[in-house]
């Protein structure tokens, strides 16, 4: 790893990129080797940025929810093949008697729009609408990325394993406390002074991009999937204290990189860190391989997950099409709109986390997180990333 090239291209993001205040983090087996923070909260350059800024990184939470639920189905001895509606009958509505724990963390169960209508800060109302709806394919047969509804699902069929306890508390309670991280699933107003707001978008996705096409196609399903449930959309309205408290698993996720990269160090040392077991090895294995890949109903381009994280896509001979968690085959780890990026790589025990306050437009990162993330893999023939 070069780190001067890390720092040559992060100081590049402020000043050719329109960068205000970002982090980066690298962690490699137990020891933060990267850590930088600066800019400002602000537009107007008066609240300064550090590396202990917590910033929202939208869908880059999912990877934290997703090892929530591995955790709990680990201990609770639930292999990925239990039906959702062993756990939460209902759920078994408008055929889906049949769809499993793999199916729905593979984005494959077709509940990424609804029908109806809940407002988002209802979880109950969330939680019934998406037990009632049909899905918007036969389970299994396909997949498409499910920008809002994923959380709910997960925290669903967490309550149920765990007997009420909250995604947001499991987090809490389980990882961020003992692990000290700075990542939280619904913040807690003493920190709400820290927290940067996040900026929207400043450019458009060109207008031949098929998922920029779906997304302003109204009635489309990548449009209805986006907007389900209803409310919260906007950047503006997620910088409220009402919307920083609440335990959005899907998109609401607060913390610094450094916190983020910790976890998915922990992570790709096989679930142990610091004298403790976190995860069974044999857990989180399934992560380092695609378990499904292909053409993305949802935001029209080739995608991959992994028992609830994303990978990047392979060619037939098992090239990496994109690198956007680094360039190792087994890498996994989840994105967040805007650049927002986190990922563990399991071959160097190295955790990865890229946050900012200015969005820029698409779903997956841009070249301010690229940037990073190639200089992070610097001279790695050298040796000095890979585990002893």
């Amino acid at each position: 790893m070069n780190v001067e090239a890390m720092r040559s291209a992060y100081a590049e993001n402020f000043s050719m990129r329109g960068e205000i205040g970002a982090s980066v983090s690298v962690w490699v087996e137990g020891k933060e080797i990267v850590g930088m923070g600066s800019g400002f909260k602000d537009k107007e350059g008066t609240m300064p940025w550090d590396v202990s800024t917590p910033v929202l990184v939208w869908s880059a939470t999912k990877g934290m929810s997703a090892a929530c639920l591995l955790h709990a189905l680990e201990g609770a001895r639930l292999p990925l093949a239990t039906r959702v509606s062993y756990l939460w009958p209902e759920f078994g509505a408008a055929g889906k008697r049949d769809v499993t724990l793999e199916t729905l963390l593979q984005h494959q169960a077709g509940l990424c729009a609804l029908n109806a209508s809940p407002p988002v800060e209802d979880c109950a109302a969330v939680f019934e609408a998406l037990a009632a709806q049909e899905p918007a394919w036969v389970p299994g047969t396909a997949h498409g990325y499910h920008p809002r509804t994923f959380g709910f699902l997960l925290d669903a069929v967490l309550r149920k394993i765990t007997g009420g306890e909250s995604l947001g508390a499991y987090w809490r309670r389980v990882f961020a406390e003992p692990l000290e991280l700075q990542f939280w699933i619904g913040a807690p107003p003493e920190i709400h002074s820290r927290i940067a707001p996040v900026f929207a978008p400043k450019g458009v996705m060109p207008k031949d991009d098929p998922f920029f096409t779906a997304f302003m196609t109204p009635g489309s399903l990548t449009s209805r999937s986006f907007a389900s449930p209803k409310g919260l959309h906007s950047a503006g309205a997620m910088n409220t204290p009402e919307a920083r408290q609440g335990e959005y698993a899907g998109f609401g996720g607060i913390g610094t990189a450094s916190a983020i990269a910790k976890f998915y160090a922990m992570l790709a040392c096989e679930g142990a860190w610091s004298g403790r077991s976190y995860f069974k090895p044999e857990t989180l294995l399934p992560l380092q391989r695609s378990r499904v890949q292909g053409a993305d109903r949802v935001l029209q381009m080739d995608t991959a997950f992994s028992c609830g994280f994303m990978r990047d896509p392979e060619d037939a001979l098992g090239r990496k099409r994109r690198k956007t968690f680094g360039p190792e085959s087994k890498a996994f780890g989840h994105p967040g709109a805007g650049g927002s990026v986190g990922f563990a790589d399991p071959t160097r025990g190295l955790g990865f986390a890229y946050v900012m306050n200015q969005m820029e437009p698409g779903v997956l990162p841009n070249m301010r997180a690229l940037s990073l993330i190639e200089a992070c893999y610097e001279g790695e023939a050298s040796g000095e990333l890979r585990k002893s």
